[in-house]
């Protein structure tokens, strides 16, 4: 090392000073401002050896002075299958010394991927479930990691650092997309690293997803200066010029290069600057030659027992104990310990925590492991492997090593693997399928593996091959394992067959290949020669519903009209299914009070079923949830929806979840439980991310952009709707459309409804799209409402002009009367809910010209509703009445209704519409309170917090009182010693709780209030 960069080091490894980045820092810094109030996401994002490392280090420093606690771990190279490992890594020594407030449920799943939670006794935990008979599924994993990060985080808040985040494994990044979309509600900052053109597509849209949470900073290569100020004035400017280019500004190489002398060799001896040590090569390819040079010569220069003991360190893994290091080396433990002196000194490798060690750059680990000889390398595995078994480690921590090291027809290593790969399903199922490919790489191809052969079944590990890929989101490799499955089972081997297609075609769709998945379907019904038989009829079903999305009746009801009742061979959960079929295609034909008669005889099917006679089907129940939705019959769809999400948790087909908790949220949606919904929403949006399907996350983003709606959060739905148009697949069925009409809706609540009613309309075109009647006849109803109130805007100008206006519509789709009329074609009589709608759509209509009429109609659209069990919609319906009642001069009855409907929207959590109402109440003259609020409390006493105006938090209430002083953000920002950043947050919290979009808004109620 050359000039000042080695005089700073100067055996003090890491004391370096920093070089440039002062605006990184700059940003390191308001990020921890805003940790002070709540939850964050930062990604330092950078080519190998630019600095992240260094940076992070910068923010945990920064966090101590703060006395902001904060963890750390990383993802390492050759350990990339582990699950969870960056998390384990930061967070394991952290929860021995802490005492968790969980539940004992919690902590036993939580023990399933942390040691330092882990009960060797409990079986529960060896097999990587909640329970013996339970596979938990991995996103209820991912919410009790965000408690447990609420947890720790009490009461000086967190900092959890997580670095080399582009060699994580797919469980870790799945943990990291979850906390971004669901952020735990505590002070908690979440810092990555990683390299931008390594890190997976999904890591590198973390920051976007996280919105104002989200920072992203770069670190970028040192100037020209920066490198001189680095080598510092002793370095000849010939020669720092040279280094500049030779590096690239790169200050890891930089670092490297400097160590080399003029002629290519060592320039000394001495320590290493920090700067440069920075986790992210993933090989040495991937650096340039005179780098690779300089590390192997550093290396080289050891003694030779200590490359031998840095060879067997980078064999036994990232974070190593000496013991095991030794073992890989095949090294005496007094020789080893004397070989990490050197090591150490050398400072190749640092000390961590636990008597444990870890090289001081991942690329200087990797340099070491490329130097051992294949042959070398193969038997250190082994040693190790055999090692860890002797120490009765589980099968999850030795397969790292198995799989390396493992000789073709190794039954021990096989089992090993096959072990593994079954403890992580449920919670890493991407590890498990490698695991799992490669026990079945070792097997020998002439052996099936038989039952009580020497061998796993072959058959059956491909059938857990394919299980573990479909629902860890690589549907493609599970397709060819399911095709590759298909041509090993025999022909008479239906049952198998049967269930492999039906994996075959749910990856076909999760994929977007709707032909292909119908076609593999119909091509092996072709092969059967009985069509009752119960496989046969389950291949049949799917036919139905691949149909019934594309709103085919003539298709789905030939199918359906083929499949009796019942036959022999049929179990109680065969006849359920196909009952369950019947109602959806009776209601999509428009034969309402068949489709019910249909509904009440699955109910009574699928009630008198146990949850083990579903083995298979299940995915067909989903159907009967909307339908029941459709038919207004909210009660039995609930209890089917709550059974169905527990059996499909159950047997581990999260591949159908995404369905089942869609249907909730809609049926909670519409009885007005909208947090319900919403946490139902939210989770069938996280399953359709983990599968990375566009259909089953389109699914979930519809209901998460409704229910957003809803609640007032304008700007989630229109992100929850952009994104479900944009997995619109074009394939023409249900849910592409329902994804366009879901986004119009909400830019219409979002107070753009000339845009949305133009989206919205085009949504439903003619009414052949594949719609269900339901929907379109709430569709009509909101455009006779935007047409009514374009009405209302039009008769307010005509009066402040003296000119005519009709309100009819620019784009020549009519009048609200125009709307009115299609919702009354469209509404069916049986069904009081769609009835209660078109009421309310007629009510719009008549507004402008007859009030009083109006407020009649829509007081028995309320009634109507409210009979259904559609409370959110009632209390438009009321809303709607009190504003005619005002049109028409009634003041009294307009003041009940709309405080009806303030009432309603309250109980329903609908924050917009509560807000909606609150203001008419006040233009009709009453003095409505903030929510929460009654007598003044005294100050600090008891539910003083609780009682604060609008339902305000202390902190909303102070930036909001400061705001009614006429404070700009910079001065509340100045004054409360936050950052600016942290004041917009809260203030748009605050508009949405009063119920206004301006600062002067938040003014004028806030005295108003005073």
């Amino acid at each position: 090392m050359e000039g000042r960069a080695a005089r700073d080091a100067g055996g003090r490894p890491g004391n370096a000073p920093l070089v440039g980045r002062r605006e990184a820092l700059r940003e390191i810094d308001r990020m921890l401002d805003a940790a002070e109030e709540g939850y964050g996401y930062l990604a330092l994002v950078g080519e190998p050896g630019a600095g992240k490392t260094r940076l992070l280090n910068e923010l945990a420093d920064a966090a101590s002075a703060r006395k902001l606690p904060f963890v750390a771990g990383r993802a390492a190279e050759f350990e990339q299958e582990m699950p969870f490992g960056a998390v384990v890594d930061a967070l394991d020594d952290r929860l021995e010394e802490h005492t968790l407030s969980l539940s004992a449920g919690a902590l036993r799943l939580l023990g399933s991927v942390f040691p330092a939670l882990s009960d060797p006794a409990d079986p529960a935990q060896l097999t990587g479930g909640a329970a013996p008979d339970s596979r938990v599924a991995r996103y209820q994993l991912h919410r009790t990691v965000r408690h447990l990060l609420e947890d720790l985080a009490e009461p000086h808040g967190l900092v959890l650092i997580l670095d080399d985040l582009h060699w994580a494994d797919d469980a870790t990044i799945e943990l990291m997309d979850h906390l971004v979309r669901h952020p735990p509600r505590a002070r908690v900052l979440v810092a990555v690293a990683y390299r931008p053109a390594q890190a997976s597509p999904r890591l590198a849209a973390l920051v976007d997803a996280a919105g104002p949470q989200g920072v992203r900073v770069t670190a970028d290569p040192l100037t020209h200066s920066e490198v001189a100020e680095f080598l510092g004035p002793d370095v000849s400017r010939s020669r720092c010029e040279a280094l500049f280019r030779a590096s690239g500004g790169n200050p890891f190489y930089l670092e490297a290069l400097s160590k080399m002398g003029p002629g290519g060799g060592p320039a000394g001896r001495g320590g290493t600057d920090r700067q440069g040590w920075e986790n992210g090569v993933a090989s040495l390819t991937e650096v340039p030659p005179a780098v690779r040079a300089a590390l192997q010569v550093e290396l080289s220069a050891l003694p030779p027992e200590a490359l031998l003991m840095a060879r067997g360190a980078a064999v036994a893994a990232d974070v190593f104990e000496p013991a095991l290091a030794a073992v890989a080396a095949e090294m005496e433990q007094n020789a080893a310990l004397t070989a990490l002196d050197v090591l150490t000194g050398h400072d190749v490798v640092r000390a961590t925590t636990g008597g444990r060690f870890r090289f001081r750059h991942p690329l200087v680990r990797h340099v070491a492991y490329a130097s051992t000889a294949a042959g070398w390398r193969i038997a250190a595995h082994s040693r190790v492997s055999s090692r860890l078994s002797e120490l009765g480690a589980p099968a999850a921590v030795r397969a790292h090593h198995v799989v390396r090291s493992a000789r073709f027809g190794d039954r021990e290593a096989i089992g090993t693997l096959v072990e593994a790969a079954r403890v992580v399903a449920s919670q890493a199922p991407g590890t498990a399928a490698y695991w799992l490919k490669a026990a079945l790489e070792l097997m020998p191809d002439g052996d099936a593996g038989e039952a009580g052969g020497p061998y796993p079944d072959r058959i059956e590990l491909l059938v857990e091959l394919a299980h573990v890929q479909a629902v860890s989101g690589h549907a493609e490799e599970g397709r060819e394992t399911a095709r590759t499955l298909l041509g090993l089972l025999p022909a008479g081997d239906t049952v198998r067959r049967a269930r492999t297609v039906q994996m075959c075609a749910v990856m076909e769709r999760q994929l977007g290949r709707i032909h292909e998945a119908r076609a593999i379907v119909l091509d092996e019904l072709r092969r059967t020669t009985d069509r009752q038989t119960p496989e046969a009829v389950l291949l049949r079903i799917r036919l139905v519903a691949d149909r019934i999305q594309r709103a085919d009746t003539r298709g789905s009801q030939a199918v359906l009209d083929t499949i009796p009742d019942s036959a022999p061979g049929w179990g109680p959960g065969l006849v359920a299914a196909v009952a369950s079929m019947r109602p959806i295609v009776a209601h999509v034909r428009g034969e309402v009070e068949e489709a019910i008669a249909y509904a009440q005889k699955a109910d009574e099917l699928f009630s008198a079923a146990s949850d083990t006679d579903f083995t298979d089907g299940l995915d067909c129940f989903a159907w009967l949830l909307f339908a029941e939705s459709f038919l207004g019959m909210y009660d039995s769809a609930l209890r089917h929806a709550e059974r169905l999400v527990s059996i499909t948790r159950t047997t581990g087909q999260t591949y159908i979840l995404g369905y089942m908790l869609a249907g909730q949220s809609r049926i909670l949606a519409q009885q007005g439980r909208m947090a319900e919904a919403a946490a139902a929403a939210d989770e069938a949006t996280a399953v359709g991310r983990e599968l990375r399907s566009q259909e089953v996350l389109a699914y979930g983003l519809i209901q998460q952009c409704l229910t957003a709606s809803w609640m007032g959060d304008h700007d989630q739905a229109l992100r929850s709707g952009a994104e479900a148009v944009a997995n619109d697949t074009g394939s023409g069925e249900w849910w592409t459309h329902m994804a366009h009409v879901a986004h119009a809706l909400a830019i219409i609540n979002a107070g753009r409804p000339d845009e949305g009613a133009e989206a919205l309309t085009a949504a439903c075109g003619d009414g052949t799209q594949g719609l269900d009647f339901g929907t379109l006849v709430m569709c009509a109803e909101t455009l006779a409402s935007v047409r009514a109130a374009q009405a209302d805007a039009a008769q307010a100008d005509a009066a402040q002009d003296g000119t005519a206006k009709d309100g009819t519509a620019k784009d020549g789709t009519g009048t609200a009367a125009y709307w009115a009329d299609i919702a009354d074609a469209i509404a069916d009589p049986a069904l009081t809910g769609d009835v209660g709608l078109a009421r309310l759509a007629r009510a719009h209509a008549a507004r402008a010209d007859d009030p009083a009429g109006s407020a009649v109609l829509a007081a028995e659209a309320a009634e109507l509703l409210a009979k259904a069990g559609r409370r959110p919609e009632a209390g438009r319906a009321e809303l709607a009445a009190g504003i005619a009642h005002a049109a028409a001069g009634d003041r009294g009855r307009a003041r009940e209704r709309v405080r009806a409907a303030a009432e309603i929207f309250d109980a329903c959590g609908m924050r917009g519409l509560h807000g909606q109402a609150v203001r008419e109440q006040r233009r009709l003259g009453v003095r409505v309170p903030g929510p929460g609020r009654s007598a003044a409390p005294s100050p600090g006493g008891k539910g003083a917090k609780d009682k604060l105006p609008f339902g305000l938090s202390p902190r909303e209430h102070e930036i909001a009182s400061l705001v009614a002083e006429g404070c700009s953000n910079q001065q509340i920002a100045e004054r409360l010693f936050l950052s600016v950043r942290t004041v917009e947050t809260h203030l748009s919290r605050v508009f949405a709780k009063i119920g206004v979009t301006s600062r002067v808004g938040v003014a004028t109620e806030m005295n108003r209030s005073s």
